[in-house]
């Protein structure tokens, strides 16, 4: 099997909606049939909660979470479509519990694109020094896939819920399309803000 380019991950996303994880996920799930794979996004809900990305999410609530001690505390947004959804209790548990998991994991950003350009440029120099000695042909791949790793930490998106008992291993971008998908309503991580003591 070929490895799996941005290029197909993009033509699938922009077929399914799905996010970029997911679109990845089922191209390497399905060897890179791009066929089988909006089949396998659709039987997963997360072409249709793709479809409800669009709506207007202007409901929600603001979670907070202050770990032992009081040293550490984040207070998180999450939105969705109606007041209904709001007070359910799978809603509210997923902002708390991404509360607690921003506490822990120190995210960036909600999103790739909301990564400072500045602290990826600094990535990019890093790896890049880091792969100099290694062979011309291979060294974009090489500065690509470290740059990949950094976000997946630094993304809250792309984070792995630390809770990974309870979620699975489960990115929380994951998390967040399967709760849109059982509340049939967008669902939007709107902003974050962690407080530590002497930061």
């Amino acid at each position: 099997m070929s490895a799996i380019t941005a290029q197909d991950v993009k033509a699938l996303r922009d077929l399914t909606g799905a996010g970029v994880l997911a679109c990845r996920e089922a191209l390497a799930e399905t060897e890179g049939d791009v066929d089988r794979a909006v089949e396998l996004l659709r039987t997963r809900g997360e072409a249709q909660a793709a479809k409800r990305a669009g709506a207007e999410a202007r409901e929600g609530v603001v979670q907070s979470y202050i770990h032992a001690g009081n040293r550490i505390g984040v207070l998180v947004e999450v939105d969705c479509q109606t007041d209904f959804v709001a007070r359910n209790e799978k809603f509210i548990e997923f902002a708390r519990d991404l509360a607690l998991h921003i506490a822990a994991a120190t995210p960036l950003a909600v999103t790739e694109d909301e990564v400072p350009a500045q602290e990826r440029e600094r990535e990019e120099r890093i790896a890049t020094e880091q792969a100099a000695d290694r062979p011309e042909n291979v060294r974009e791949r090489i500065v690509q896939g470290k740059v990949d790793k950094w976000l997946d930490e630094v993304v809250l998106l792309r984070q792995k819920h630390v809770n990974g008992d309870k979620y699975e291993g489960k990115t929380i971008e994951e998390l967040r399309t399967a709760l849109s998908a059982e509340t049939r309503e967008n669902v939007v991580i709107r902003r974050f803000s962690r407080f530590a003591v002497g930061e």
